[in-house]
Parts: structure tokens; sequence; C-alpha cells
């Protein structure tokens, strides 16, 4: 059976922040266990196809790390005469991993991996690029989209990032429960990224991935299980779940993007929703109101509404208005204004979002579009999908957005 570099691909996504993980807690350097591993998955590009895919590849990856990481070490042992670090990575055995599953009464490593690169110690910003970059596999490009600055500007951080953690010997552990507070903001956002890199992909020719997504989900599950009371992580798994909840209704059988207007709510998954709902009611008995609460608060709106023409844009409105004065940012007030336009026409909105300084964000520019649209500014609104369309790598985005503005040509063409 032939092995296509689609599959080899789909592992990789799968099984990179696994294999980072456990070499990461064998070797306990970030920078020896990122390049191992990548070694390994070269090594695999070029066996696979004619050798075919083993029977466990996520075992096989991390053997293969492993073995590249000591051949790695010893040369840097040789090289520095470090007879210490010799002795202690020479005496890993191939029984310390097996399959990736770390032993028995271990944390997830993933989860160990996710605190480890949380670290007060680090900007708050770098610790979630770093997390994204060993956790998810994810390319800087990617991960400077998500942050809207420059693929440089971002290898830069996460380069220092690496280097701050090696020299300050920051150890690869679960923090203590006294710990846990000060990095919760981090890991947060961390598993947020990693979720929504699941739910709409920054690149690829599918809408998102349905791996990724459960992964974030797993992790804030566990997280959930070391602080239950904690209401923003609570808020965080009802937001993940009512995204969750739509994703069959997001596309066309043929793979088309469908946007919540214009989905079929019969599609959503009321099982999920309701477990939504219960969590978002969680949050308000534990009365300590955070920024993904609100936005939980949001999405259940959305969720109780039967049609896109009976959501209550009004109370959506209102959250918004709490959200913006917790977490005062251009793309929450972008997403405010958008709710904005159901309520108090397009005009308003599109005075808020010209303020906006969102330029390399393609949603900024897809809901201008929307709003000059609506305001018979039909080749101001071209111009806006173009611009949408050019910001983002999903060519499910963008086949959306170039059909917007080729729609449009092809009205002021026939006159309408």
């Amino acid at each position: 059976m032939s092995v296509t570099s689609t599959q080899i691909e789909r592992i990789f996504r799968d099984e990179y922040g696994r294999a980072v993980s456990v070499l990461t807690r064998v070797f306990g350097d970030l920078d020896l266990a990122e390049d191992a591993v990548q070694e390994a998955f070269t090594v695999a590009v070029n066996r696979w196809p004619g050798e075919g895919i083993p029977p466990s590849p996520a075992g096989w990856i991390i053997t293969t790390a492993r073995r590249r990481a000591i051949d790695h070490a010893r040369r840097e042992v040789l090289r520095d005469a470090k007879h210490a670090d010799a002795a202690r990575l020479l005496g890993v055995q191939e029984g310390d991993v097996h399959d990736g599953v770390p032993g028995p009464g271990l944390p997830d490593d993933r989860l160990r991996l996710i605190f480890t690169c949380c670290h007060p110690a680090l900007a708050p910003a770098t610790r979630v690029a770093l997390t994204l970059r060993l956790l998810g596999g994810l390319g800087t490009a990617q991960i400077a989209r998500a942050f809207l600055v420059p693929e440089p500007t971002m290898a830069q951080r996460i380069s220092r990032a690496k280097a701050k953690i090696r020299d300050a010997r920051i150890p690869y552990r679960t923090p203590s429960a006294a710990d846990l507070p000060e990095r919760l903001g981090a890991v947060h956002a961390v598993l947020y990224l990693i979720y929504t890199e699941g739910h709409t992909a920054g690149r690829g020719a599918t809408l998102g991935d349905t791996d990724l997504s459960a992964e974030a989900i797993r992790l804030l599950r566990q997280l959930i299980e070391l602080l239950p009371d904690d209401p923003e992580s609570t808020g965080l798994l009802a937001l993940m779940l009512f995204g969750e909840s739509r994703r069959a209704a997001r596309t066309t059988a043929d793979g088309r993007m469908v946007l919540l207007a214009d989905q079929d709510r019969t599609r959503w998954d009321r099982n999920l929703i309701r477990e939504g709902q219960v969590l978002v009611r969680r949050c308000i008995e534990l009365n300590r109101p955070g920024p993904y609460q609100l936005q939980a608060a949001i999405a259940a709106v959305h969720a109780d509404a039967a049609t896109a023409a009976a959501t209550d844009w009004s109370q959506i409105v209102q959250l918004y208005d709490h959200l913006l004065a917790l977490h005062p940012t251009p793309v929450v007030a972008l997403h405010r204004a958008i709710a904005l336009a159901e309520t108090d026409g397009p005009e308003v909105a599109l005075q808020i979002v010209d303020e906006l300084d969102l330029d390399r964000y393609h949603v900024f520019h897809a809901a201008r579009a929307d709003l000059l649209r609506r305001l018979g500014r039909q080749r101001d609104a071209a111009v806006a999908y173009e611009k949408a369309a050019t910001r983002t790598a999903n060519s499910v985005e963008r086949a959306y957005l170039s059909g917007r503005h080729d729609e449009l040509g092809r009205r002021r063409s026939s006159g309408d």
C-alpha cells in the first residue's frame, strides 16, 4: 500500500506535540527535543513510502527521535566533556517511553509542556506562541498570522523563549497548586488558539481540523480536573463545545464554507449545546466573570436561537459591552461592531470598524465588506472582499471570499 505525503502530514499534526513533549521529559531540552522529532519525521518521509507506515507511527517517531537525540547529545558531550550529562543521557532506556505514552501516575506530557512554556519568566504573548510551536507543530508563519505580526518577529520571539527556558533552567513539570493561577491565563490562551486552529485552520484545503480541536478539548478537560472550580477554564470549555456543535453545518457537502446566519441549525449537535449550557450555568453560579465566560455566553445566545432571525442581538451586544470592558482589544471591538450592525444598522457599525487597526486580519476586511455591501457600496465592498481573500491561507475561506468578490462584480456588470 502506497504512503502519501498527506498521510504523513496527518501523522505529523497528530503526533508532533506528543513526541516533543515526551522527548522534552526525557532529555529536558526543548531545542534538542524539537530538532530530534523533526529529524525523525524527515526519516519517515524518506522511508515510509517504500516500507509502509509502521503499526505504531507514534512509537516509531518517538523511538527514532530518541536515538537521534542521544546521538546529538553524545557529540555535544564529547565536544564539551559534560560527563555527568553523558551518563544521564546514555542511561535512558527504550522502556522509558511506550508509543509516546507517559508512565503510570504521571500527568499528561503535553499538559506538562504547556505549563513549562507558560512559565511567568516569559512574556505572556511569547508563552502562547512557543507552546503553539512545540505542542501543535504549527509553523512560525501560522502563529505569526494568529498574532497579526510579521513572521520574522515571531521567529525571534520563539527562539528567545526557548533560550530563556534553557538558560534559566525552567523545570519541565506541572506546577504546584499555589503556582497554577499565575500561569492559567497563558494556558487558556494556548488551548484556545489550538482549538481555533482546529476550528478554522490558518492554511490548507479544509476549513478546520477535527483532531486538533479534539486535542484542545481533551487537554482542557484535564486542566479542569486539576482546577474544577476555575470559572474561566469552565467557560472556555463551554465556548469550545458550542463551536464544535456547529462543525457539521459550517460546510456544504462539497466543502464550501457556510456562514453562521446561513447554517442549517438542525445539523447542530444538541448534545454538545446542552453540555455547553450546563457549563455556562456553572460559571454563573461561580459569579467570577471573565472573557472566556462572556464569549461562551454569547455563543449560548446563538445556540438558543432556532433561526438566525430569532437571535437576541440586543443581549449579544450587551455581552460584548461587558467583554470589551474586561478585554479591550481591537478584535473584540470588531465583533461587537458586527453584532451592533444587527441592532443599530450597518452604518453605525462601519464607523466603528473603520477606526480599528486590523489590516492584517482577514476577518476585519470580510466584516467591512459585508457592511459596505449592505450599505449599497458595491465597488468598495468588492475591494474589501479581495483584501480579505489575500489575507487568508485557508483555501476554503479564500474561495468563499473570492466568490463574494466575483458575485459583486457580476452584479455591477448586469446593473443590479
